[in-house]
């Protein structure tokens, strides 16, 4: 699975078509499939992005909610809004438009890693959103976890 770091502000052209990082691409190369999965993101104005190893994960995951269940429908409509973009030779792939829409983008987009998934943007919202979530974490003094419940490293 891909390790997604940083962030990278790309122009999209008139054809809907972005260049993906070089170091995401380099992340997804031993995938099954030489692209990415995106999708709207359910809370954000912004698109989540990952390997087709991780959706294949997430659908795993899904498979074990009870079968009929609202929470299984619910989350189940992730897959329907996914859409499997496949790199061409210059590494781009097209953003359909209402992926497009979903997340305010026009004239450029920003990749941010966020660890095993990544998110895109347009870009003066990606930096609201950031600075939101820093402003979280100090207020509610947030920390992040650096090993599994019973894997120890932690009292």
């Amino acid at each position: 699975m891909g390790l997604f770091l940083s962030r990278f502000v790309n122009k999209i052209d008139r054809k809907g078509r972005v260049s993906v990082p070089a170091p995401f691409r380099a992340a997804l190369s031993d995938q099954s499939f030489a692209g990415i999965v995106v999708y709207p993101h359910p809370k954000l104005p912004a698109l989540e992005g990952c390997g087709f190893d991780r959706m294949a994960k997430m659908v795993d995951g899904h498979d074990r909610l009870d079968q009929f269940s609202d929470r299984r429908d619910d989350l189940g409509s992730i897959f329907a809004v996914s859409h499997q973009l496949a790199f061409d030779p210059e590494g781009r792939v097209m953003l359909p438009e209402d992926l497009l829409g979903h997340a305010g983008i026009a004239e450029q987009a920003v990749f941010a890693g966020f660890g095993s998934t990544f998110q895109i943007w347009e870009p003066r919202a990606l930096d609201r959103h950031l600075a939101e979530a820093r402003d979280r974490i100090r207020i509610q003094k947030t920390t992040l976890p650096t090993s599994r419940p019973g894997e120890g490293g932690g009292k």
